[in-house]
């Protein structure tokens, strides 16, 4: 018998993760909870939240699952996973104290600190700080973060002064503290490190693209779209994030009371000669990289993920292939901001592989449900296109958007440039 999986969550990520799990070797069944329309098509949905911890442990319970995959950072910080290994379930991802390195940015910050990992410089600001002074220390632009999990909404970006200091009072009226973090210059990109006391193991390093307009302009969003491997993270850039970020970490997770068991996300900004310092730590798969690196990873997923969950990564290291991946994000009207959503989306929006000599596509939903027979939109992410090749990153582009061509939604759009920073538009 094969084993049987829950995925928790139910965006783009979770479903990356499902359709790596269904292709498992070593799997025989996959559920997730509460889904979305494309786990629907390859698993077995459940509607329990992912924020409703107890109702999740019975869940697991009940389907006598082997293996627990904790997809959002919330159910992380309020303690699925400690709870999931009271009763015994194997779970991927971190327990609450070490999820709090997402959970709180302060709490990050200090670590990184203390360990002497590269990172922006900080400032803690309350109500008692004169923030005419602070505001001016580093000068635009402007990086005001709060303290708490935020959706992707807890931090701004900005030249412009009044904005920064409007943030700034906000979230401390809001929070009673707020950090204001140096502007580091260079271009992000993530990587995405397997984790336990055993070992460590990075996946290919991704870009992504936050910004909703192209030419990389326009509102923060949740990422418009990834590619990857990443040609900025070059073999040094990859060397020096591995030893000067990822292995002080790894040393200081091990050596806690609870060892850190899942995912860290590690948000690279590699400066023009090189160097590469921290931006942020998420204790989770990123969204939309996991669409771009799971497919990357040609030895079994679920080996993989039960190996971290049980603290023996160092026995079941990782394969990958030599293939390019990229992801287009089709995204409803209105987002970032509050997006339309109901409306019915046609077409081939399908997460069946489509095959070529050379290469593959497929659709990976996102917020997407079901009304009546229709599939349609949920959120404001709603579904991305993503192509593999195994001939070059510009091929898997253009897997990517001759897929996405396939999907209709009205007020629906996309950007065409994703890539454009190592591809030709």
């Amino acid at each position: 018998m094969g084993r049987t999986v829950l995925v928790v969550g139910g965006g783009g990520r979770e479903h990356a993760l499902t359709i790596g799990l269904v292709e498992s070797p070593s799997v025989d069944s996959v559920h997730v909870s509460p889904g979305n329309a494309g786990t629907s098509e390859i698993a077995t949905n459940h509607n329990v939240s992912a924020s409703d911890i107890d109702s999740l442990v019975k869940l697991a319970q009940s389907l006598d699952v082997d293996l627990v995959i904790v997809g959002p950072e919330a159910p992380l910080v309020a303690g699925l996973s400690d709870e999931l290994r009271k009763n015994g379930i194997p779970s991927f991802g971190p327990h609450a104290a070490g999820a709090m390195l997402e959970g709180s940015k302060d709490f990050a910050k200090q670590v990184m600190l203390d360990l002497g990992i590269p990172t922006a410089g900080v400032q803690h600001l309350t109500a008692d700080s004169n923030l005419d002074e602070a505001v001016d220390r580093w000068g635009s632009p402007w990086v005001v973060k709060r303290d708490v999990l935020a959706g992707g909404k807890g931090v701004v970006v900005t030249e412009d002064r009044d904005e920064a200091i409007e943030f700034i009072q906000t979230s401390i009226e809001s929070d009673s503290m707020v950090l204001l973090e140096e502007f580091l210059e260079g271009e992000e990109a993530s990587m995405l490190v397997m984790m336990d006391e055993s070992g460590y193991v990075a996946l290919p390093c991704s870009q992504d693209h936050k910004r909703v307009g192209e030419g990389d302009e326009g509102l923060n969003t949740g990422g418009m779209g990834a590619y990857a491997p990443a040609p900025v993270v070059t073999e040094e850039v990859h060397r020096r994030a591995i030893s000067e970020i990822v292995e002080p970490m790894h040393s200081f997770l091990s050596a806690q009371e609870i060892p850190y068991r899942g995912c860290l996300y590690v948000g690279l900004m590699i400066s023009t000669d090189g160097s590469p310092s921290v931006v942020e730590y998420n204790v989770r798969f990123g969204d939309p990289e996991t669409q771009v690196t799971v497919p990357l990873i040609s030895s079994d997923l679920c080996d993989l993920l039960l190996a971290v969950a049980e603290g023996n990564l160092s026995k079941s290291m990782p394969s990958f292939s030599n293939a390019h991946a990229l992801t287009v994000v089709l995204a409803a009207e209105g987002y970032p901001g509050p997006p339309v959503k109901g409306r019915i989306i046609s077409g081939n929006s399908s997460s069946n592989w489509s095959n070529f000599s050379d290469g593959k596509s497929t659709i990976h939903h996102a917020g997407t449900g079901f009304l009546n027979d229709s599939i349609v939109s949920t959120g404001g992410r709603v579904l991305a296109a993503t192509g593999i090749s195994n001939e070059s990153l510009e091929h898997a582009r253009e897997l990517a958007y001759m897929r996405l061509a396939d999907v209709q939604l009205e007020g629906s759009f996309f950007r065409r440039d994703i890539g454009h920073k190592v591809l030709k538009k």
